[in-house]
């Protein structure tokens, strides 16, 4: 029976592939305020600020393809039960292959309904005002905002309780709710942290291994490791 292996992955996942991690060391993304365009009330004050600023993430991101590291959690899935749970809104997890992909923080390449957010459609053009659900209410990004909940945490934590083995790479694990997920693996589980620049040290959980690498070369040696161990 294989293992559970469950990896919780952030924006360094995606960094080689050409993807902007949103937030710059400003605290800006892309010379934007934060709640100027991923919180509820910049949606209201400014909906085209905030409609062209994902025009233009999703623009990028489908002009970029999977890296090695996404490539090398897909082969994870010949020994492993892989589970990967995403803060990222790519979709390159799931262009490179892997089978079980969890996105917290929503998907750049699908819209939903302001008025009722179980209305979602795949959406690869730009979204304008004028734009409507079935229902005749103005489409928005498919992503969660500031302010908003993360529907899908209680789905990850349940997920992340039953792993056998946890993985993170390129995460501050400093962004909360998602950031707690790792409080609720079982006590002395193996736990894989993929960083250039980690920001936890391996005193702070029992049986943490720090591979101090960017996710394409961290990754590779992860399957070595995780060879060498079964």
């Amino acid at each position: 029976m294989k293992k559970q292996l469950v990896v919780l992955t952030g924006a360094g996942m995606s960094a080689e592939s050409g993807i902007n991690t949103f937030r710059d060391a400003d605290g800006l993304w892309e010379g934007h305020d934060i709640y100027e365009v991923a919180s509820p009330i910049g949606f209201k004050n400014n909906p085209e600020l905030v409609l062209d600023f994902y025009n233009q993430r999703r623009s990028q991101l489908l002009t970029v393809s999977p890296n090695t590291g996404h490539e090398n959690l897909v082969s994870l899935e010949k020994n492993f039960n892989v589970q990967i749970i995403t803060q990222n809104v790519d979709d390159l997890h799931e262009r490179a292959g892997s089978s079980n992909v969890i996105h917290l923080h929503g998907e750049l390449r699908k819209v939903r309904s302001t008025s009722d957010k179980d209305l979602v459609y795949d959406w690869d053009k730009d979204i304008v005002l004028g734009d409507l659900c079935e229902k005749k209410s103005q489409l928005r990004p498919h992503i969660v905002w500031f302010g908003e909940d993360v529907p899908l945490l209680e789905k990850a934590a349940e997920i992340t309780m039953k792993a056998d083995i946890l993985v993170i790479i390129g995460t501050s694990m400093q962004v909360y709710p998602a950031a707690s997920l790792i409080e609720y693996v079982a006590p002395n589980t193996p736990i894989y942290f993929i960083d250039p620049k980690p920001a936890i040290t391996e005193n702070s959980f029992n049986n943490l291994t720090i591979i101090k690498d960017v996710a394409s070369s961290g990754t590779t040696e992860l399957l070595k490791i995780l060879s060498h161990n079964e």
